[in-house]
């Protein structure tokens, strides 16, 4: 007699299904628990109110921000009266220096008989000039805000200044310009290359007095004192050229040579451009090398 099998359910296979009980959530997070009934029409207008005030609100932040922003560039890059109305005023221009125009007249005799001369304003309606400052400019504010004296002498600026102008002269001279008043006839290539060698003429002279080492004071310094990332000695002609032609500041040289910027580095940077400076004056100084 046979026996058929019996086979139990271990484990009861049903879906689970969701209590009748268990309230449905709201459609709207934002809603109060228990209220989930819609906003009302004056409720809606009232939100819409709120949020098109405070964007009006943002807007008007930014206007005001934006106007003081550019009030602070406008003063900032204001003309003084002295220097009269044709000077206009340009934001890119950066920095600037007013220079008085003065000439020397004659102001009577002294005891002994000889002409006294007094300086006096000069120029249209006795105006000032604007110039853009330099990195000699930074040197002598800085100079003046820490009341110490200025570490270049006023032939030493005078000097790095007409280095500059002739550098500049030199890779911008001999471009093609048009002139309705030189159009009747040819320019005079004479003239040009005359003004050419000699402005060539001066750098080389110039150059030739700067020299091609280093400074003593820079190479009295050992590469283990000057800092982790240095990259050899900076060379006189590359500190006058960056000083003087890029406008860089000292401690702009030291950290681009990667040297450390303390106080015995910019000491010795500054005794070195001091002294290529005097040299391309014509003072007789050390030699570097």
């Amino acid at each position: 007699m046979g026996y058929a099998p019996i086979f139990e359910p271990i484990s009861t296979l049903t879906k689970p299904v969701k209590p009748k009980s268990e309230k449905r959530k709201a459609r709207y997070s934002g809603m109060p628990e228990g209220n989930h009934k819609m906003m009302s029409r004056e409720e809606r207008i009232d939100a819409g109110k709120v949020l098109v005030r405070a964007a009006q609100d943002a807007r008007e932040r930014t206007r005001a921000e934006e106007a003081a922003r550019l009030a602070s560039i406008r003063e900032a890059c204001a003309i003084p009266d002295r220097c009269g109305p044709d000077t206009i005023a340009a934001p890119a221009r950066g920095p600037f220096v007013v220079e008085p125009q003065l000439t020397m007249v004659p102001n009577g005799v002294d005891h002994r008989g000889l002409d006294k001369w007094v300086a006096a304003p000069t120029g249209y309606g006795h105006r000032e000039s604007v110039r853009a400052a330099d990195v000699f400019d930074r040197m002598v504010a800085s100079a003046l805000r820490r009341k110490k004296p200025c570490p270049v002498t006023p032939g030493q600026i005078a000097m790095g200044r007409r280095y500059a102008a002739l550098v500049e002269r030199a890779a911008a001279d001999g471009t093609k310009l048009s002139r309705l008043d030189a159009s009747r006839a040819g320019g005079d290539s004479m003239g040009w290359m005359d003004r050419h060698l000699e402005v060539a003429q001066e750098l080389a002279i110039l150059r030739n007095r700067i020299g091609a080492g280093a400074a003593m004071t820079l190479r009295r310094i050992r590469p283990s004192k000057r800092g982790e990332t240095q990259r050899g000695p900076i060379m006189d002609r590359v500190l006058v050229d960056m000083v003087c032609i890029k406008g860089c500041t000292l401690d702009e040289v030291l950290s681009s040579h990667g040297w450390s910027i303390k106080g015995d580095h910019r000491k010795a940077v500054t005794e070195a451009l001091c002294a290529a400076l005097d040299r391309m004056i014509g003072y007789r100084g050390k030699k570097t090398s």
